[in-house]
């Protein structure tokens, strides 16, 4: 922003070296790769980059506008789409893949304004202070509905410059239960210039894009599993910067 950057496109693969970490698992929420899809999309990654003795697996969605009518169009990558890349932005998480400790999260009821994500990522701001603490994981959204978005297929031709422009360009849905979601949350930033949390869901029934919140406080059921990260890497830092659009 306010202008799209076509010449911002990633290759996981590549991150995961960067990383350190060659075969990393990586989930997380980031634009879909316009570069080999042809249009614009949310991006919900679940990949297992390559390695020196296996090559690389992706299980990913993306969710993009049905030019038709406008609703929510969700597919899952295929060896058609011959791509382990994304584009302009993402918040990944990568791990080892592998068996070990976790942090197991059930909520229901919100009684607050705050959405699940923000809730804990403040009570580890809480908690933790000036020490900042990232995780990401997965969580079900087991019943109730959320408000999402999805990024049209076509790039705004004119500057975005403010929260509101952007909300105009979005386009927002309700979508039901059960969802699957993949956030990627730090408590605070230790002067990266962070988006402070992300989180963008699939589902088994067509729906996905990118989660705001439950739009059902008194029905909503949440469940996740969550994992502490030990590093954190920040690739390609923008020169320029804003602090809208990181909703």
């Amino acid at each position: 922003m306010p202008l799209v950057n076509k010449k911002k496109v990633y290759d996981l693969n590549k991150i995961a070296k960067e990383i350190k970490l060659p075969g990393a698992f990586i989930l997380g929420a980031g634009a879909g790769p316009f570069q080999t899809l042809g249009f614009n999309s949310e991006f919900v990654p679940v990949i297992q980059t390559e390695s020196e003795h296996n090559p690389p697996v992706n299980n990913s969605y993306f969710a993009y506008i049905n030019p038709a009518d406008g609703g929510c169009l969700l597919e899952k990558y295929s060896k058609k789409h011959h791509d382990f890349g994304c584009a302009l932005l993402a918040n990944l998480f990568a791990s080892k893949g592998q068996c070990g400790k976790v942090i197991e999260v059930k909520a229901k009821r919100r009684t607050g304004q705050l959405n699940f994500v923000t809730c804990m990522r403040q009570a580890l701001g809480t908690h933790y202070g000036n020490k900042p603490v990232g995780m990401g994981g997965t969580f079900i959204v087991q019943k109730g509905k959320v408000k999402a978005h999805i990024m049209p297929t076509e790039f705004s031709s004119c500057p975005l410059n403010s929260d509101e422009e952007v909300n105009k360009w979005l386009h927002f849905y309700e979508m039901k239960a059960p969802l699957v979601c993949l956030p990627v949350f730090v408590s605070r930033d230790p002067g990266l210039d962070l988006r402070l949390e992300h989180t963008h869901f699939f589902s088994h029934h067509g729906e996905g894009g990118h989660y705001h919140c439950d739009t059902t406080p008194d029905t909503v059921e949440y469940f996740g599993y969550f994992s502490p990260a030990e590093f954190l890497y920040r690739i390609d830092q923008p020169k320029e910067t804003h602090s809208f659009g990181r909703d």
